[in-house]
């Protein structure tokens, strides 16, 4: 197998002016990867998502009004959000990059897979598109490993350093899908309190971390290391997702943290054990991250962790020399343990007892 980046396009055409959601982030990324060869992935040009598919996740009235205003020629959804003529095309484009990356992934055709596309997605909720976002492609990757890939638990960390709430609202009554944030908070868009737990069937199914700004690699990590990656240990998804916003990055022009090249190596490098260890493979979406330079390096080194796994293999064994959870990872196993009994709280281990 190969590990495969998809693209098209299109990202290019949606159109938003003098605003940090810029068609420069995709170029960025590009130049960064090339300069690095690729790292051997396999690129692929997206198809546009099946319509049928995209309304399993968003109301067809949405779907049906972010077409009209790019037939028209663009304009503002909100203060934030705005459209140009291409920017349904790309939207469709988007979703499904990250639908066709869940295929391939679910068809043992690759095993690690990025899906570089804009615009975002994680902000758009089943009938709103908010905070730069048309449609939720991580949202529509997921549905379409449910129901078309014939999954049962499909697990998305989200690391954007703003909440995903239209993820966290279209999966919140699920315990198919275990939505994991870690977000600056409090902080646009207001959501993601950790007392936000989901509700119905899936309650406990929806795992917010808020961190305060400035909070670094030392933050991040220990959440992925010691809350996030047990909980996966725990649920056993069939598939990972990443929500791979850049924009906790120290160097992005939005955010207020803190993390590093190597903040999001680390974190990376701890879901590709896991995956290792549960035999799931792990796809990418990308959301934010509005530093250029700092994006096209961010994805860069996360591509280049998944290539070395490609290339060498990796296990749960290859685990670097544990650190105690930070107080936030340690408050947020005690809130969390009701829900998920196999958390090793009272240890502060990355790993559940299963």
């Amino acid at each position: 197998m190969t590990s495969v980046f998809l693209e098209h396009p299109s990202s290019l055409e949606h159109e938003t002016g003098r605003h940090p959601e810029q068609p420069a982030r995709i170029t960025a990324i590009q130049r960064a990867c090339s300069d690095r060869g690729w790292l051997g992935f396999e690129r692929m040009e997206s198809p546009a998502v099946d319509l049928e598919l995209l309304t399993q996740v968003h109301s067809r009235a949405h779907v049906d009004t972010i077409r009209e205003l790019a037939a028209r020629g663009g304009g503002a959804l909100d203060l934030d959000t705005v459209m140009s003529e291409g920017s349904y095309t790309a939207a469709l484009h988007a979703a499904g990059g990250a639908a066709r990356l869940v295929e391939l992934l679910l068809g043992k055709q690759a095993r690690y897979g990025f899906s570089a596309h804009r615009p975002p997605g994680h902000h758009a909720t089943a009938d709103r598109a908010m905070g730069f976002c048309l449609f939720n492609s991580v949202a529509v990757a997921a549905t379409s490993a449910l129901r078309e890939g014939g999954l049962s638990r499909v697990l998305i960390l989200d690391w954007d350093v703003h909440h995903g709430n239209g993820t966290n609202d279209i999966f919140h009554s699920t315990d198919q899908v275990l939505f994991i944030s870690i977000h600056q908070w409090p902080f646009y868009p207001g959501s993601g309190g950790a007392d936000d737990l989901g509700s119905g069937a899936g309650l406990g199914h929806t795992v917010n971390l808020p961190v305060p700004a400035g909070s670094g690699d030392a933050v991040f990590c220990s959440l992925v290391d010691h809350v996030a990656m047990p909980l996966a240990m725990a649920f056993q998804p069939d598939l990972v997702l990443i929500s791979a916003g850049y924009d906790a990055h120290q160097d992005d022009t939005l955010g207020q943290c803190a993390v590093t090249d190597r903040g999001f190596a680390a974190m990376t490098r701890s879901v590709v054990r896991t995956c290792a260890a549960l035999d799931a493979p792990l796809g990418c979406v990308l959301e934010g991250g509005y530093g250029l330079d700092a994006l096209g390096r961010s994805v860069a080194v996360t591509m280049e962790v998944m290539a070395e796994a490609e290339r060498s293999g990796a296990s749960d064994g290859d685990r670097a020399a544990e650190s105690a959870p930070v107080p936030l990872a340690r408050q947020a196993l005690e809130r969390l343990q009701p829900f998920w009994p196999t958390l090793a709280a009272d240890r502060g281990s990355s790993t559940a007892r299963r």
